[in-house]
Parts: C-alpha cells; sequence; structure tokens
C-alpha cells in the first residue's frame, strides 16, 4: 500500500506546459477541476488515492444546519448510462462538520467548498451562520437549492426564481465569502433562475444537479430504491447533454456570470466539453464511485488536451464554442 500510494502522488503530467489557472468572480483556483457535492464524503476520504490539494477545490457532501439521517435503503441502482440515488442528504450538522471532518480537509491543505441545504430560507440561513466564523480554507459556499432525492424534489427551491432569490440573499446576508448557487436543469427556465441568484448576490451558478428519476423492479413490481414513489437523481454520462444545453444556455444569456459545470463528466474531454460551452470551472462526481482517482485523471487528461491543441491558457477555450 505504501508503494502504491507513492505511485498515487506523483507529480502531474505537463505541469507548467498550461497555465490552468481559472477564476470564479473574486476567487481564483489552480485549476478548474473539483470533486462534486455528495459524491467523495464530508471530509479527506479521496485523500487516501490522491493529495486533494491538486485539485481546484474538494465540494463537500451537502450539509444541513441540523444532523439529517437520509432516506431509507437502498439508496443506489445503476440505471442505464447514469446511477440513480436517494441518499436523501444524510449528514452530520454544519457544527459537527467543523468539529469533526474539516480539520482533515485542513491537514490535506485542500480548498474546501461548503455545500449547503435546508427545507426554507431561515433553515439555509442558519446553515450560512453556522459556517460564517469557518477558517480560510473554507474558500466558498455553494448552496444546494435542487437536490431532487428528498421529498421526492418537492424542496426544490431553484424551481422558481422568487424563491431561489430569498435563500441567496439570506446566504449571502450571513456569508463573508463567495456562494454558488447549485441549480437543477430539471425546469422549463433554468436562465431566469440563474439570473435571479445572480441579482441576489451568488457570485456563481454550479449546473446541473442530478435529474429526477425513476427505477422500478418489473419482477417483484417494487420500487428499486428506498425512498419509493419519491424515485431519486439520476447522475452520470446520462445527463452531461442536459449539463451541456444548460451551461450553454447560462452563459449565452449571463456571460459575465460564472458557472461551474457539472454533470456525467468521466474524461478530460468531457470537461472541455463544459468548459466550451461557458463553464469556468468542472465538478467530477459519479466517476468517482468506478474510479476514486478520476477528479486526478480527468485534470492530466484536461492538461494533455490542452498542450495537444496548443492551448496555453485555460481561459483561451471558456465560452469558445463555434458556430
Amino acid at each position: 500500500m505504501r508503494r502504491l500510494r507513492s505511485f498515487w502522488r506523483q507529480p502531474l503530467r505537463n505541469t507548467g506546459v498550461v497555465d490552468a489557472r481559472t477564476r470564479i468572480r473574486t476567487l481564483e483556483l489552480p485549476n478548474p477541476i473539483m470533486t462534486a457535492s455528495g459524491t467523495s464524503g464530508h471530509g479527506a476520504e479521496l485523500d487516501a488515492y490522491f493529495p486533494l490539494a491538486r485539485l481546484g477545490a474538494v465540494v463537500v457532501k451537502s450539509l444541513a444546519a441540523e444532523p439529517w439521517p437520509g432516506n431509507p435503503a437502498p439508496r443506489l441502482q445503476e440505471a442505464g448510462g447514469g446511477m440513480l440515488n436517494s441518499v436523501g442528504l444524510q449528514g452530520p450538522g454544519v457544527e459537527a462538520w467543523l468539529a469533526s471532518d474539516l480539520s482533515a480537509l485542513q491537514r490535506a491543505q485542500a480548498r474546501v467548498v461548503a455545500s449547503i441545504w435546508g427545507r426554507t430560507v431561515e433553515e439555509f440561513e442558519k446553515a450560512a451562520q453556522q459556517l460564517a466564523s469557518s477558517p480560510a480554507e473554507v474558500v466558498a459556499i455553494e448552496v444546494n437549492l435542487s437536490c431532487p432525492n428528498l421529498d421526492g424534489g418537492a424542496h426544490l427551491f431553484a424551481q422558481d426564481p422568487d424563491d431561489t432569490s430569498r435563500a441567496i440573499g439570506a446566504v449571502v446576508a450571513a456569508q463573508g465569502r463567495p456562494v454558488w448557487a447549485k441549480l437543477t436543469a430539471h425546469v422549463s427556465d433554468i436562465v431566469s433562475i440563474a439570473g435571479a441568484a445572480q441579482q441576489a448576490g451568488a457570485m456563481a451558478a454550479t449546473v446541473t444537479n442530478t435529474m429526477l428519476g425513476m427505477a422500478i423492479d418489473p419482477r417483484s413490481r417494487h420500487y428499486r430504491l428506498g425512498s419509493g414513489a419519491g424515485g431519486g437523481g439520476l447522475s452520470g454520462p446520462a445527463i452531461r447533454p442536459l449539463a451541456v444545453r444548460a451551461v450553454h444556455d447560462i452563459h449565452a444569456a449571463l456571460p459575465s456570470f460564472p458557472i461551474i459545470g457539472v454533470g456525467g463528466v468521466a474524461t478530460g474531454t468531457d470537461a472541455v466539453e463544459l468548459l466550451l460551452a461557458g463553464a469556468c470551472a468542472v465538478q467530477v462526481g459519479t466517476a468517482t464511485f468506478a474510479d476514486p482517482r478520476a477528479p486526478l485523471r480527468i485534470l492530466e487528461e484536461l492538461r494533455d488536451w490542452c498542450d495537444a491543441h496548443g492551448v496555453g491558457n485555460l481561459r483561451e477555450i471558456i465560452g469558445g464554442v463555434r458556430a
């Protein structure tokens, strides 16, 4: 195991050849690759596979102001070209996370994005207030307005511009660090919702969350997930075209509003596609279930792609799709 970990921690290929730095409004990151909330735990779990400090940032599993048990099992189900999950936002709560999990991320020298959720504006505000005095390693707050696997998607704030505005406004007022709005493409007009988040003070939008889905076992005629009729959230390669379209449309309408693209990214080329659509950073989620090293591998592949295509600075390709 010691020799294997030494291999995992070898230097990145092409280090120094491509300027991979990216800026999300006031926050500059050394590269655009992050983990996606909900796929790499609340702490430094993935540091066993590669140094988390090499990523642009680590986005932790969403936290509420209070502990939450999540949904009953089973919680995961294969779904063709993707995966359904109904974890239901299980978590220890913000205060327990600050006391028990954040220190491991600090030791790993990771840049941390804390994801928060709530059922009401007041719950979002309380979680944000609990994070207000967190250390400098917490570089941003991602507001999960769009998780579909709690109450069958009933708490999707990001389906409505007004609710989105109120929730983001409350978090911004409680925070002194960048706030990102995590939105879903499972709406009729994502541009108006992103615009509402921007007007309320969000410094970026993370797009897209998992999409509402369901699986039924034809033999037993029962729901495959423990949430029953609530279904779960579809992720993985099956939703990448939806993410690309959502990122593209927001960037076209709101070109000054930074976007973090997420949804089905499994290769460096997948990341390039989202960058060309208008994202300035990319999150990697479901791919880590099959390959815990996926975020670092995708960063290496992104650098290789840039090198092979004569791209010296990542900013050259952001929003660079051609007609």
